[in-house]
C-alpha cells in the first residue's frame, strides 16, 4: 500500500520513454478511492489556506453521488483536527433533481448537508445549490442569475466533478452543447436507471433536472474529475483517450488547460498504458506482463495461443515480447501451459498430487475453509459452483454472512410474511397490526433510518434475509453449526449510506476466523460494488487477519478472493477456475433461486438490469468461453479466483 494521499505507479511495465501518450488530460492513478480523496482533499485545503492568507474568498463547485464522499470525509476531518476555517469559502453547487423538496432524502440539498456542511463553518449564506421547489414559469431567469452570481464573485476557482456512466458531467447528457449554461434539462434513460437505487426504484426518479452547463464547467480555474471502480473504467478511457464529442459531454474537458484526473486502479484498468502497455512505450517484460500480453493478441489475432506467429507479434506491436525469447512458440506454449494450471476441479487442492502445479495445496486433503459473504446471496452468485464442490469433496466449509442485508428487502416482501403469520398466530394479531401499520405509514421514497419506529421493520427484513442464506446454505450441504451470521455493525444504517468499520466489526471477524483457524478464505474481491459494502467487507477480514499474523496456524491460511455481480477478473488475472458442468450450474442456480427477496427485481440492482443468478451465470459462461477460444479445453462455465497475499 502506497503512503496516504500520495500517487501509486501503477505502470511498473513501462518504461520512461514512451512512443505515444493517448491520454488527452493528466491522469493520478492511487491504490484506492481514499488516497484519491485525500490527495483532492489537500489541494483544496490548501488553496483556502492561500486565499485567506490574502484575506480573499474562494469559489468552489462541488459535486454530489458517490464519487466526492470521501473527499468531503476528508475535509471535514481537516476542519476538525487541523483547523481549517472554510468562512471564506463559497460554494455553487453543479446540479439538483426538479421538481424535488430541499427536505427530500434523494435531494442534493439533503446529500451536502449530510456529508459536508452540516459539519463546517462555512456560513448558510455563502451556500448555493440549485433550487428544485422555484416554479417551472420563473426557472429560465433563476438559472440565468445562478451563472451570473457565480461570475461576479470572479468565477469556480476549483471545480469538483463526477463522471457518469454515459460520459456526462453535472447533468449534461450526450448531446449536451459546449456553449451549454445552467439551466433545466430532461435525464436521459441510463442516468435515471442508476439513480434509481436512491429513489427505490426507477420509476420515481425525477425526468428533469437543473444543471451547471458544459460552458459554465470549463469556465473554472481548476477542474479535478473523480472517478472509483471498475464499472467506470470505460467511460474514463473515453473521456480520456476519445475523440472530443457532444455524444460524450466528458471529452469536452479535454479542452480544459487545468484539468487532472483522480483515480483508482480499477477505474484506470482500461487506458492504454494500463490494459496495452506495449502500445504505449518500451516495456520491462516479466511474466504477468508477458501472459497479459499473450491473451491480448490471441483475442485480437482471432486464433488460439498455440497457433499464434512471429508474424501475428510483429503485425500487432509485440515484436519487442520475442527479443526476450527465441521464437514465438516458446512464448506461447510458456503462456499456455500458466493458464491450463488454472485450471482444477479441486478448489480445496487434490489430494496426493504434491508434486504436481496447482492452483492449491495437496495438503491437508480435508481443510477448514469460511467463505465469507458480504450480502446473504454473494456466497452462491459469486462461487455456488465451488462451494458445492468444496462440500462434495469433504472440507469442513464454514459460511460467514457479514452483513444483514436488510435494506435490499421490499416492503411488500415484509408485508407477505406478516400476513403469513396473522393467519397462523392469532394471539399475535395486535402486534403484527402494528408491523403493518409501520410499513404502510413510510412514505414510498423514505427509507427505514428516518422512522425509529422501522428499527423493527429493519429486523423483520434481516431476518428474511437470514432465512433465505440459511435455506440455501443448507442447499449446498451445510448444517447449523457451520453457518454463521455477523450481523456486522457498520452496515445497520437504515440507508445506502454506510458507517466506517469500526473495532467491534474487526472482532467479530477476528473472533470467528480465530474459532475455526481456516487453511482457507473465500472472500469478496469485487470492489466495483456500486455502494461499496464489499470493500468495507474485504478491508474488515485483511485487518482481522492482521491482528492474528503472529499466530502460528496463520502461516497456513490461503486468502482467495471472489467476485460477484458486478464484474469478473480478466483471465490474466485468473489464478484458479473451477470449471461448473451443467447440472452444477443448474444447481448453483437453484441455491440462488432460494434468495427469494432478491429475485425478479432486487430493491437495489445495481447498473445491470439482469437478474443476479442470470448476470452470474453469464459470467461463468464467458469465463469459459474465453478459456476455449484461447485453445484450452471446452467448460460449460468456470468461477475464477484470484490469491491475496497478505
Amino acid at each position: 500500500m502506497s503512503q496516504k494521499g500520495t500517487k501509486k505507479n501503477l505502470y511498473p511495465s513501462v518504461l520512461s520513454y514512451q512512443i505515444h501518450n493517448f491520454e488527452k488530460n493528466p491522469a493520478q492513478v492511487f491504490s484506492d478511492a481514499e488516497e484519491g480523496s485525500i490527495y483532492v482533499a489537500r489541494k483544496i485545503a490548501d488553496a483556502i489556506k492561500k486565499q485567506q492568507s490574502i484575506g480573499e474568498h474562494i469559489v468552489l463547485g462541488l459535486a454530489t453521488g458517490s464519487s466526492p464522499i470521501k473527499v468531503y470525509a476528508e475535509l471535514i476531518r481537516i476542519h476538525k483536527e487541523e483547523h481549517l476555517s472554510f468562512s471564506n469559502v463559497i460554494t455553487f453547487n453543479l446540479d439538483e433533481y426538479y421538481p424535488i423538496q430541499h427536505d427530500q432524502q434523494q435531494s442534493y440539498h439533503h446529500f451536502m448537508n449530510e456529508y459536508l456542511f452540516d459539519f463546517l463553518d462555512i456560513p448558510e449564506s455563502n451556500i448555493n445549490i440549485p433550487s428544485g421547489k422555484v416554479a417551472l414559469e420563473k426557472l429560465h431567469k433563476y438559472c440565468l442569475d445562478y451563472e451570473e452570481k457565480i461570475k461576479s464573485l470572479g468565477g469556480l476557482d476549483i471545480q469538483l466533478l463526477g463522471i457518469g456512466r454515459s460520459g456526462h458531467i453535472g447533468f449534461n447528457e450526450p448531446g449536451s452543447s459546449k456553449s451549454s449554461t445552467t439551466r433545466l434539462v430532461r435525464l436521459n434513460a441510463i442516468t435515471r436507471h442508476d439513480a434509481g437505487d436512491d429513489f427505490l426504484g426507477k420509476e420515481n426518479v425525477p425526468y428533469k433536472a437543473i444543471t451547471m452547463g458544459v460552458k459554465s464547467i470549463l469556465e473554472a480555474k481548476e477542474i479535478f474529475v473523480l472517478a472509483w471502480g471498475q464499472h467506470k473504467a470505460e467511460v474514463v478511457k473515453k473521456a480520456l483517450e476519445g475523440p472530443v464529442s457532444s455524444e460524450i459531454p466528458s471529452t469536452f474537458l479535454q479542452e480544459h488547460a487545468h484539468c487532472e484526473y483522480i483515480l483508482d486502479e480499477a477505474a484506470a484498468s482500461r487506458l492504454t498504458k494500463v490494459e496495452m502497455p506495449w502500445l504505449v512505450g518500451s516495456c520491462l517484460w516479466d511474466e504477468g506482463l508477458v501472459r497479459k500480453a499473450v491473451i491480448w493478441l490471441s483475442d485480437k489475432a482471432e486464433k488460439p495461443i498455440l497457433k499464434l506467429t512471429e508474424e501475428d507479434y510483429e503485425e500487432h506491436g509485440l515484436a519487442e515480447l520475442l527479443l526476450k525469447v527465441d521464437n514465438a512458440y516458446k512464448v506461447n506454449i510458456s503462456v499456455f501451459n500458466q493458464l491450463q494450471r488454472t485450471i482444477t476441479g479441486w478448489p480445496g487442492g487434490k489430494p496426493k498430487s504434491e508434486g504436481q502445479k496447482r492452483p492449491e495445496r495437496a495438503m491437508p486433503e480435508s481443510k477448514r475453509i469460511i467463505i465469507f459473504s458480504p450480502h446473504p446471496d454473494d456466497d452462491v452468485i459469486s462461487m455456488g459452483g465451488t462451494f458445492l464442490r468444496l462440500v462434495e469433496q469433504g472440507h469442513d466449509v464454514h459460511v460467514a454472512y457479514q452483513t444483514s442485508g436488510n435494506i435490499a428487502v421490499h416492503d411488500h416482501d415484509v408485508e407477505r410474511f406478516i400476513e403469513f403469520f396473522e393467519d397462523y398466530y392469532e394471539e399475535n394479531e395486535n402486534k403484527i397490526c402494528d408491523y403493518i401499520a409501520l410499513i404502510k405509514a413510510k412514505k414510498v421514497l423514505q427509507s427505514d433510518l428516518l422512522n425509529k419506529n422501522t428499527e423493527e421493520v429493519r429486523k423483520l427484513k434481516g431476518l428474511i434475509r437470514k432465512g433465505e442464506a440459511r435455506t440455501a446454505a443448507k442447499f449446498c450441504g451445510l448444517q447449523d453449526s457451520n453457518i454463521h451470521f455477523l450481523n456486522l455493525p457498520f452496515y445497520e444504517t437504515g440507508s445506502v449510506k454506510k458507517n466506517g468499520p469500526t473495532d467491534i466489526d474487526w472482532k467479530i471477524t477476528a473472533d470467528l476466523i480465530e474459532t475455526i483457524k481456516p487453511h482457507q478464505i473465500f472472500a469478496a474481491g469485487d470492489l466495483a460494488d456500486p455502494h461499496g459494502t464489499h470493500r468495507i467487507c474485504l478491508d474488515i477480514i485483511l485487518e482481522a487477519l492482521k491482528q492474528h499474523n503472529q499466530k502460528q496456524w496463520i502461516a497456513d491460511c490461503w486468502l482467495w478472493l471472489y467476485r460477484g455481480a458486478w464484474h469478473e477478473f480478466a483471465i490474466d488475472e485468473i489464478e484458479m477456475a473451477v470449471p461448473i458442468s451443467p447440472k452444477e450450474l443448474m444447481k448453483k442456480r437453484k441455491a440462488i433461486f432460494m434468495h427469494q427477496s432478491q429475485k425478479d427485481s432486487a430493491p437495489f440492482p445495481g447498473e445491470d438490469s439482469r437478474e443476479f443468478w442470470q448476470r452470474s451465470e453469464d459470467r461463468n459462461k464467458i469465463t469459459a468461453q474465453q478459456y476455449r477460444s484461447l485453445g484450452l479445453a471446452e467448460y460449460e462455465a468456470m468461477e475464477a479466483f484470484k490469491r491475496w497475499i497478505y
